[in-house]
């Protein structure tokens, strides 16, 4: 205690009653306590692996999801801690290589959080919220939010009514979306999932885009942002990049981080887009992860913990609170092995407000965006349509369903024309609608799709008669 202090405790005269003398060392230790450095919980490594490394010391002050900080030769590295035990707890680095040693320091430092600012808008991070395109670094706002944040409770959740039109004629057809609603992009690998977010990432019914590129090729990165985006997409869009070199802690945190920052500019009024890609490869990283905490798998090499993760992390997006904005979210799937049925597909499919799955056999056909009409669905619909546009759509479908059901038999010349007037509608009006709602990524976004279909539909004009030929 310093001499200050002390003779503030011990001043003579009317302080020198006991009472005058507690209520001097309560100002005193107060004075002290605002001077002083609060004091640092650390650790020690005990064990190290390939993988994590195990820590003594910290199991009674640290609690699952806080950072430590690796106090190593070549520099402080932070880690995540992923299990408590009497022993120790484990720690996952944050890095692909875990350079900690034995009897290496380790200091508690919290949870991870981020300070979203309007400034953010036009920049790319990684997933511990760091500027990574060389912008300098990001300005900070005034409130810093846990990164594990809550959704808002169902009660005060927003009615969803507001249709917005996405500019991709597929769906804005057959799959129609509205403002916070969560759609799932599912898809094989190479039929177009990051073309479609490219193209939806430009739709210009939103203030804000928040795209998370999890697991993806460094080389895209930058293509997506400046060749897709362009200077006007880029300026409203915030990028959190994790590519598929980074450590899966980087990897599943970085879908986390999009979220609280869509949430920040949600929470401000604006209607915010979403693009997750993808999230099973948040599900890899989440899986490792698991798994090095000593979970046990239980479907296809996945742990309990990631089908509790994934509903929690869908269910922050959406609509926000009453006098809040929205999120629409897209989250595309990759589908391993075509297979519709692997159990991440499943559980993110059950969570979701509709599915837009696309289709290899579409997809060699040469039609892009290759979307599956017939299998697409969106569970609020109803709320974007009129009624004369969902009886059209279902009439549109039926037709799609014939035409698809009979492509073998027509192709071996087992119908006649003329035999089945439905079906000949159909083979009428369905390559025509194929050929209407095709749409490169250089295409303008569709303004009106029902006004582009129509045309498409109308009849050609008669061709003029050609006047006789003139005899000299």
């Amino acid at each position: 205690m310093t001499d200050a202090l002390a003779a503030t405790i011990n001043e003579p005269g009317p302080h020198s009653a006991p009472r005058h003398r507690l209520d001097a060392l309560g100002v005193a230790l107060s004075l002290l306590a605002a001077t002083q450095h609060k004091t640092a919980i650390g650790g020690r490594v005990t064990e190290v692996t390939p993988t994590y490394c195990r820590v003594s010391g910290l199991s009674a002050f640290v609690k699952l999801g806080e950072c430590v900080e690796l106090a190593t030769e070549d520099g402080p590295q932070l880690g995540e801690v992923v299990r408590i035990d009497a022993a120790g707890v484990v720690v996952k680095s944050f890095e692909t290589v875990l350079r900690a040693g034995l009897g290496t320091t380790v200091w508690r430092r919290g949870f991870v959080t981020l300070s979203p600012h309007a400034t953010w808008k036009g920049r790319t991070v990684n997933a511990l919220g760091l500027a990574i395109d060389g912008g300098g670094p990001l300005t900070q706002g005034q409130r810093a939010v846990s990164t594990e944040r809550e959704p808002p409770a169902p009660m005060r959740r927003q009615r969803i009514r507001t249709p917005v039109r996405t500019g991709v004629k597929a769906i804005d057809l057959f799959a129609p979306v509205c403002a916070g609603q969560r759609v799932g992009i599912f898809a094989g690998s190479g039929i177009g999932k990051s073309t479609l977010l490219a193209m939806l990432a430009r739709s210009q019914g939103f203030d804000t885009c928040v795209i998370a590129l999890v697991g993806e090729r460094g080389r895209e990165v930058r293509e997506f942002m400046e060749d897709v985006l362009g200077s006007s997409g880029k300026a409203r869009t915030v990028a959190v990049v994790a590519t598929g070199d980074e450590s899966p802690m980087m990897r599943r945190l970085a879908p986390k981080t999009a979220l609280t920052i869509a949430e920040h500019f949600r929470d401000q009024g604006e209607n915010v887009l979403l693009l997750v890609d993808s999230m099973t490869r948040f599900a890899h990283a989440a899986r490792e992860v698991a798994l090095a905490a000593g979970e046990p798998p239980v479907a296809r090499g996945y742990t309990p913990s990631v089908f509790s993760e994934l509903p929690k992390l869908l269910e922050r997006a959406g609509p926000g609170e009453e006098g809040g904005g929205a999120i629409t979210g897209f989250f595309s799937v990759l589908v391993d092995g075509d297979d519709h049925n692997d159990p991440v597909a499943d559980s993110i499919r059950a969570t979701l407000d509709g599915h837009i799955v696309l289709d290899r056999a579409i997809a060699d056909q040469a039609r892009y965006p290759a979307v599956n009409v017939l299998s697409s669905v969106s569970r609020l619909s109803n709320r974007a349509w009129t009624a004369e546009q969902a009886t059209l759509i279902m009439k549109l479908r039926a037709m799609i369903a014939r035409f698809e059901d009979t492509r073998d038999l027509r192709l071996m010349g087992g119908y006649r024309g003329g035999t089945d007037a439905a079906l000949d509608r159909a083979i009428d009006l369905v390559p025509k609608l194929y050929e209407a709602i095709k749409q490169s990524p250089d295409d303008p976004p569709s303004v009106d799709a029902f006004q582009e279909i129509a045309r498409a539909f109308a009849p050609e004009p008669a061709a003029a008669d050609s006047p006789a030929p003139q005899r000299s």
